[in-house]
């Protein structure tokens, strides 16, 4: 960690009051705050008590007079074709539009609005209209079987529902509707109304009269209206975002309005380095935290162009990103490992190919991203790649770099330092004492959390308590669940889950050492490592990789000898206790439709087990190709 870092850093942690202070000063309040901290019953904080402010007027209203003509909004659809950019004026008449729309049906301060929606415009003006209302909206990844949408309905308890007819991914229509009947068919409190924004890419779409509302007949019934901003005490929610949880019951993690857009406008500042009037591109979806802070609320905060895409990263061509990049003049790039790894596996040409002079970075979150990806997309594009760790609890990074403050040396694979005002310590599982460098421990952060984070999850203070603050009995302190290492230089490494640790014969492996080792195999694209039971060592690792040249595999001779290679690369990079059993060679692996890899469904089927919730899968065909490798 640099000196001048270093400086910035411990005085988040020691003069948190003065640090916040100040980062405060980044948004409007339309009633100054009158303490910076109340932390009187830990582990629960609230910031900027007793400020007034909103989302929407922070992201929009007060960026008018200033740059009202400049672009807000560029939606770019890949999958239709469509293309459209909103300016800041513009965005706020849509979003007023659409205020009224939720107004008229009687949504107001403390409803709740679920949003099911696709990457289009009209779900982020959804979104930015709840927030102007002092609504809370609770975004659900669009594509959701109806079983899991009416669970987070149940728990959410929306007054009203916004969705469409359909999204597409990868030139397929996904019929959005009759998941949505479904799930108010299942559900036990299903919202009163259901507005429905139509693209005509559904014909067979079901109406039912008297709760389905078509939103553009509604939208022109309102045009015109005036709806000001409610003001909200920084501590009131602004959304609820659910995230899964072991009992198998999503957690509803609710996150305050103040502190989050401090938290936000400080990480555009000192993190993003993201200037008014620069664009910025974030490959992800408003159904993950991610899309929240980094498509919708970080970059309108602080005045710039953000970009809604809806595509996948290969389509009409590999080169995609880099082209919106180069046509846009893109500054600011946020992605994720999985999809880098997915064009590691295309034509290098595709990366040189655009002129990307105006990207001045480009940032990685959302899993550990493997020292080999990290290498070869910082030479392919010539600029820096900052690895991020963070979580949908936190809302923002956890640990980084932090160019902004100062420009450190990057470590290939390691997501640098541990971001301000998070006071973070490796914890050794026995006893929570602190870790020794070059020792793994669980990455947990003594609390306050710092603004931003989650204040508890929705309708549940002790489950929010017993869920991450309960890991160690001596002490309170928040868990991520993830196990780490510090070096001597101080940069941290994220070694997987605790729960994805892997115990062979009394040796506690990390996932991600094992992955990163097989993908050191020049002929490896893409590897998931998962722990199974073994009756002699406990556990044992399995391999399931993805292969760049096929023809390497074409025979069982062929795929016996690349077999013994990897595991060959494994022994010299980590030692026989790290070998995996097996490397089975498959032609994808199971993601989320977000990029996220299924582990624990690829472990569950190893091991003959039920894979558990699939809902979000990306592509069913890839568990089929795992079951098959097990058993063949």
């Amino acid at each position: 960690m640099g000196q001048k870092y270093q400086q910035f850093y411990r005085r988040s942690i020691e003069d948190r009051d003065a640090f916040w202070t100040e980062q405060a000063a980044l948004i409007d309040w339309n009633k100054p705050f009158d303490q910076v901290l109340e932390y009187s019953n830990p582990p629960f904080a609230r910031w900027f008590v007793g400020g007034q402010t909103n989302l929407c007027h922070n992201a929009i209203d007060r960026h008018l007079d200033a740059r009202g003509g400049q672009p807000a909004l560029i939606y770019i659809s890949t999958e239709t074709g469509a293309e459209k950019t909103y300016s800041y004026d513009e965005l706020h008449e849509e979003v007023v539009r659409c205020a009224a729309v939720l107004r008229g049906l009687g949504v107001g301060k403390g409803d709740v609005v679920l949003i099911y929606m696709p990457m289009i415009p009209e779900a982020i003006f959804a979104m930015l209209a709840s927030v102007r209302l002092g609504a809370v909206h609770s975004v659900v990844f669009g594509g959701f079987a109806p079983a899991s949408l009416a669970l987070r309905i149940d728990d959410a308890k929306p007054k009203v529902m916004i969705t469409s007819d359909a999204g597409m991914r990868a030139g397929r229509v996904i019929a959005y509707k009759h998941l949505v009947d479904e799930a108010m068919r299942l559900s036990q409190s299903p919202p009163e109304k259901v507005v429905i924004v139509n693209r005509g890419l559904d014909s067979n779409m079901a109406i039912t009269e008297g709760r389905d509302l078509d939103y553009a007949t509604l939208a022109r019934q309102h045009a015109g209206e005036d709806v000001p901003v409610t003001w909200l005490e920084s501590s009131d929610p602004s959304y609820v975002m659910y995230t899964s949880g072991t009992t198998g019951k999503p957690k509803g993690v609710q996150r305050d309005t103040g502190g989050y857009a401090v938290a936000l406008a400080a990480s555009m500042k000192h993190i993003y380095c993201g200037n008014a009037g620069d664009t910025m591109f974030t490959t992800s979806d408003i159904g993950w935290v991610v899309g929240h802070s980094y498509i919708v609320y970080a970059p309108l905060i602080c005045g710039l162009t953000t970009i809604v895409y809806e595509g996948v990263p290969i389509r009409p061509d590999p080169g995609i990103w880099w082209k919106i990049v180069q046509d846009y003049k893109v500054k600011v790039m946020f992605s994720s490992p999985t999809g880098v790894r997915v064009l590691k596996k295309q034509d290098p040409e595709y990366m040189s190919k655009y002129d990307m002079s105006s990207l001045k970075h480009i940032f990685l979150a959302g899993e550990p991203l493997d020292e080999p990806t990290h290498t070869w997309l910082t030479e392919a594009l010539g600029k820096p790649v900052i690895d991020h760790y963070w979580q949908t609890e936190t809302g923002w990074p956890i640990l980084t770099s932090v160019p902004g403050v100062e420009e450190t040396p990057i470590k290939f694979g390691s997501p640098s330092f541990p971001a301000y005002g998070y006071d973070l310590k490796l914890l050794r599982e026995s006893d929570a004492s602190e870790a020794d460098a070059d020792e793994k421990g669980v990455v947990a952060i003594i609390p306050p959390l710092p603004p931003g984070c989650m204040t508890t999850l929705w309708g549940d203070d002790e489950r929010f308590v017993n869920t991450y603050f309960s890991t160690f009995t001596s002490k309170l302190v928040y868990s991520t669940f993830d196990w780490g290492i510090r070096d001597r230089d101080g940069y941290y490494f994220i070694l997987g889950r605790t729960d994805d640790v892997i115990n062979v014969a009394g040796h506690r492996l990390g996932t991600r050492e094992i992955e990163e080792a097989v993908q050191a195999h020049p002929n490896i694209a893409e590897v998931a490592v998962v722990g199974v039971d073994d009756q002699l060592k406990g556990q044992m690792p399995l391999a399931f990789a993805v292969v760049k040249d096929a023809s390497r595999i074409a025979t069982a001779e062929l795929k016996a000898a690349e077999e013994k290679a990897v595991m060959a690369k494994v022994d010299a990079q980590l030692g026989a206790i790290a070998r995996p059993r097996r490397v089975y060679f498959v032609s994808t692996l199971p993601k989320t439709r977000s990029g996220k890899m299924l582990r624990r469904s690829i472990q569950a089927l190893a091991e003959g087990r039920d894979p558990g919730d699939l809902t979000s899968l990306e592509d069913p065909g890839a568990l089929e190709q795992i079951q098959q490798a097990v058993k063949g």
